[in-house]
């Protein structure tokens, strides 16, 4: 038998198993959060409910030549992290003082949301372009740490 993983190489590898459910051309993310080492909910990219995905209809931002990290608003899809966000609100579940394991660092947008929500950490394993959100995640509480520097 192999080697039992951590917490974090446990909830890291999930957020990449979630990332596969991304119907996202560019990149595909995955979000989980986590309490006490509890999964409370998960979240990936892609359009909204019941809407057609950028895998059937093409994707708007390459279309547009917008660059990663710039124009947020120009896109069918939502973030993991606000889907993970948004999960957790339909079941009634809070989110404070938990921690987001995703597969990159968010974005502003998802950055914010994160620091009104109570989130505590993130841990992430890839970049994603945004000074921004960097800067405001170090001007909060939210600790933040690449997975990838054990």
């Amino acid at each position: 038998m192999g080697e039992r993983p951590s917490y974090d190489e446990y909830f890291m590898e999930m957020a990449h198993i979630v990332s596969k459910r991304s119907t996202c051309t560019r990149r595909k993310v995955g979000a989980i959060l986590v309490k006490d080492k509890h999964i409370l909910s998960t979240g990936y990219n892609g359009a909204p409910k019941g809407l057609k995905h950028c895998e059937e209809v093409g994707c708007i931002r390459e279309q547009m030549n917008i660059p990663s990290g710039q124009r947020h608003e120009i896109c069918r899809g939502l973030h993991a992290e606000q889907n993970a966000i948004i999960q957790a609100s339909v079941f009634g579940t809070s989110i404070k003082d938990s921690v987001l394991y995703c597969t990159n660092t968010p974005c502003v947008v998802c950055a914010k949301m994160l620091i009104n929500a109570g989130v505590k950490e993130i841990v992430y394993s890839g970049d994603y372009p945004d000074d921004l959100a960097k800067e405001m995640l170090r001007e909060s509480k939210i600790k933040i740490r690449n997975f990838n520097n054990k």
